[in-house]
């Protein structure tokens, strides 16, 4: 099985509520790569890289969320994966800069 990556962008009660670092917690435990951040307008983004079984557990770890989270919607936008993670991180800037919404 190859590596796949998907961006999965996450609206609904997903700040305040601790969900990118169990987001974290969740890949790290199953081996996921890539990485996880807030948007300005409420929103979670996160980049998931790793097998499909991988990737496929954690968008749907992400359409429930933590506990406290309410996710109303999950959009997934397919990506050629790059090999360019040794980890899942929180981040502030995501890398490259993406504003499809």
């Amino acid at each position: 099985m190859g590596v796949i990556r998907r961006r999965v962008v996450i609206s609904g009660l997903v700040q305040g509520v601790s969900f990118r670092y169990h987001t974290r917690s969740k890949a790290r435990q199953l081996g996921a790569l890539g990485w996880v951040r807030n948007l300005p307008d409420g929103r979670v983004e996160a980049v998931f890289e790793g097998d499909e079984n991988e990737v496929s557990a954690m968008i749907d770890w992400c359409s429930k969320g933590p506990a406290y989270s309410r996710v109303e919607s999950l959009k997934i936008y397919e990506e050629p994966p790059t090999g360019d993670f040794m980890d899942f991180e929180i981040t502030y800037t995501g890398g490259t800069h993406w504003s499809q919404g």
